[in-house]
């Protein structure tokens, strides 16, 4: 949210006070706790009257984390959905001198000042990685006389940020205002599907905001000399985060919002979906598993979209008979194939659905504030959204899935889950509906993902999901949502992977070949070489069929060499997912987070690393043209040559290259010293 006019004024309707100077403070054993005028440092009694304290409390919620709460007025906060946090109980100390209070968790000091302005200084480790300084600590009312708490960091000289939720934007987030709010906007705006409140720095440190409403950021684009985050309300919780390196930064926030969980082996082969509109019966579903083991493409997932369901019924959960009388049958004959199967589904229930007068009649939609189901016509004609506060409704909808399970699925497609509504409307446990709108997709996904751990078991199960908040990691899989059949879409789609990674996720999808638009066989062979280069990979489409032979028989060709390639690669892959399920590490990994003390690392974005040992960069070219860069290896291997995984050919580190592959090749380098298909 920008409130500033240049860098003195204030826009006009706005009006900001900021905290001054520390006047008094608490200490407790493990807490400090500060009272700050706001305008002016308090110098005589006279001047504690009329003008008001921010009430800051500092706390640590683990180790190496240093938790900050600004405070206006104190509320009732107990009708607002809160984040699951695994807290522990840290050592923490709290000393006192002349100039300051040091508030120190592990390795991780907060110094603040007392001084004439308040002074925030983290220091890791005896280095200092944030700053927080004169007229950062702020209470803006808006142009509507709505109240925000705002902070803000000092971004230093060739400081970089990195993550805050999959974004399709610059994959440098640096002059980028980004605010944190689902929404349904495909993969080629600043919307997101998956927004998240965490970000990573280049100079050492993690921010979370500990907020699920709409987190507004402005990364050196308010203030250019700051990172600018704040809330609508009266308070604010924000972590700051230290670490040796980013990944020891991610591991610690992925210990305290959760860490990954291994995923089933069969899910790094490749999944087919009948896609989106395209229409499909039991006969077309076995011509194309039929087709693929034909053509000698092994295959691992076959998912059912949306129209396994009638039309505007959407969820009804019951397979359209018209098109699918023995669905028990169907699933066994793709399980007797060594197939597993896939569903999609959503939150929404539409008028027509036989399940909408249950629903409704029971309570278990979320409702307008006069006590009406909430509907509209936007996805399903007169859709409504099951409200997960309501325990009764939650389990109500998971029976309809293991239902599903019970004839043979094996796993969800968790689509949608980004428009919910705000205003008018109010949940079963009286939660702030601003608060869940993006917290919804938490509830949406855990209940899917509890069925499957139960019906399944913890191995077994995974999801594959499109809209994601905190603690989202630990339902995965999740993919990129609706891109299109083009370059620039593709390589968007490779920029929000990656902040995804740099934001606590630890698997990444998407739809290979592009969503939207029918791909030329050009394009279809080419993402195929990335898609099967990703955690996971999966053929989808919206009103196009994409299986191979579609798009040619080289296409063919492709697809069955590079799922042959992975599913070479399948134990080095499971090796990389337990280092990612123990450290919170993306399997697929942003240049910058394997060789952060490389500068030309920092603003890549159109290669990255599947796990320590591979670096691939896919093409995003119609004539086979891929520049790429090759970091040093460093320790052991430091000044050794990379070899490529396809051709044999070496790279000298340190170096750009520009060569052009056909489509049986790309840049797939092996780390010196290593050997993925060794494990």
């Amino acid at each position: 949210m920008k409130f500033l006019n240049g860098g003195w004024l204030v826009k006009d309707g706005f009006d900001v006070k900021y905290a001054a100077n520390v006047y008094t403070a608490n200490v407790e054993e493990k807490k400090l706790t500060l009272f700050c005028p706001f305008g002016v440092p308090i110098h005589h009694p006279g001047q504690t009257l009329d003008g008001g304290i921010l009430t800051i409390e500092v706390t640590s919620p683990r180790e190496d984390i240093i938790t900050t709460r600004l405070i206006n007025f104190k509320k009732d906060r107990s009708h607002c959905p809160k984040f699951a946090l695994n807290e522990s109980d840290p050592n923490v100390t709290i000393t006192e001198d002349d100039d300051k209070w040091s508030f120190t968790s592990g390795k991780l000091t907060l110094e603040i000042s007392k001084g004439e302005t308040i002074d925030f200084k983290y220091v890791y480790d005896g280095k200092v990685i944030a700053h927080s300084g004169w007229r950062a600590k702020g209470l803006v009312t808006d142009l509507e006389g709505r109240l925000h708490v705002s902070e803000q960091l000092d971004l230093g000289v060739s400081e970089k940020i990195y993550g805050l939720g999959e974004r399709f934007t610059n994959f440098v987030k640096n002059g980028q205002t980004v605010d944190i709010w689902n929404e349904d906007g495909g993969t080629g705006t600043e919307q997101a599907y998956k927004n998240i409140p965490f970000y990573l720095s280049n100079k050492g440190y993690g921010l979370y905001v500990d907020n699920p409403g709409k987190v507004s950021f402005e990364i050196g684009s308010e203030k250019v000399s700051r990172v600018q985050f704040s809330v609508p309300g009266e308070e604010m919780s924000y972590s700051v985060i230290g670490g040796k390196d980013l990944k020891g930064i991610l591991n610690t926030y992925t210990d305290l919002t959760g860490k990954p969980p291994l995923v089933p082996d069969w899910s790094y082969g490749l999944w087919l979906s009948t896609s989106f509109t395209t229409d499909y019966d039991e006969k077309t579903v076995m011509e194309f598993v039929d087709g693929m083991a034909k053509r000698n493409i092994p295959l691992s997932v076959f998912h059912f979209d949306c129209r396994w369901m009638k039309e505007l019924e959407w969820c009804n959960f019951e397979w359209d008979e018209t098109k699918f009388p023995d669905p028990e049958g169907l699933l066994a004959k793709l399980h007797e194939r060594g197939l597993k199967v896939c569903v999609w589904i959503n939150s929404y229930i539409g008028q027509k659905s036989p399940l909408f007068e249950e629903g409704a009649k029971k309570g278990y939609f979320i409702k307008t504030t006069d006590g009406d189901v909430w509907q509209w016509d936007k996805w399903q004609a007169g859709m409504a959204i099951v409200d997960f506060t309501n325990p009764e409704a939650t389990k109500w909808y998971q029976d309809k899935l293991k239902h599903l399970v019970a004839q043979g699925v094996d796993c969800f497609k968790t689509d949608f889950g980004e428009r919910i509504p705000t205003e008018g409307v109010q949940y079963y446990d009286g939660s702030d509906p601003e608060l869940m709108h993006n917290y919804y997709t938490y509830l949406y996904n855990k209940a899917v993902y509890d069925v499957l751990v139960e019906t399944k078991g913890k191995d077994e199960a995974i999801l594959f999901a499109r809209s994601a908040t905190v603690g989202g990691q630990q339902f995965p899989v999740h993919w990129g949502g609706d891109c299109s059949s083009n370059y620039p879409s593709m390589a968007e789609s490779l920029r929000a992977g990656l902040s995804f990674g740099m934001s606590g996720f630890g698997y990444w999808s998407h739809d290979i070949a592009g969503f939207e638009d029918k791909p030329t066989p050009d394009l279809f062979k080419r993402w195929t070489q990335f898609g099967l280069l990703s955690s996971h990979s999966r053929y989808h489409g919206s009103t196009e069929y994409k299986v191979p032979w579609l798009y040619g028989d080289e296409a063919v060709e492709v697809s069955r060499e590079f799922t042959e390639l992975k599913l070479k690669l399948k134990p080095y892959l499971e090796a990389m997912a337990k280092e990612t399920h123990e450290t919170g590490v993306p399997m697929m990994r942003a240049m910058v987070l394997e060789f952060p003390t490389d500068p030309a690392c920092e603003d890549i974005d159109t290669q990255y690393m599947l796990g320590d040992d591979l670096l691939v960069a896919p093409v995003f070219s119609e004539d086979g043209t891929a520049r790429f860069y090759v970091p040093d290896a460093g320790g052991d291997h430091a000044g050794e040559a990379w070899a490529n995984l396809l051709t044999g050919k070496t790279y000298e580190p340190g170096r750009w290259y520009t060569e052009q592959y056909d489509y049986h090749t790309l840049p797939v380098l092996v780390r010196p010293g290593s050997d993925p298909l060794a494990f």
